[in-house]
């Protein structure tokens, strides 16, 4: 288990100790690909809409694999950005 929250902590997949409504795993996921934690929980209640069940499935499982962010820790990698022209 150290293993994989290691993997996820080294990609940035990590729940946050501060703005998480229900296990902050919503909230890790919108800070690692560059989105405000409520438009990422807002696009996660559409896509329950269009494919209901799946996420019901893959939250608890990320709530478990993610490891909880460490106080005093780096800055979390984010998406990307293009390079500025």
């Amino acid at each position: 288990m150290n293993d994989i929250h290691n993997t996820f902590r080294q990609q940035g997949l990590v729940r946050p100790r501060d703005g998480g409504v229900l296990g902050g795993v919503i909230a890790g996921l919108g800070r690692r690909f560059g989105i405000a934690p409520w438009p990422a929980r807002l696009l996660f209640v559409l896509i329950l809409m269009i494919l209901p069940g799946s996420q019901l499935l893959v939250y608890p499982i990320l709530w478990v694999l993610m490891p909880r962010e460490t106080e005093g820790a780096a800055p979390v990698m984010t998406a990307p950005h293009a390079p500025a022209v």
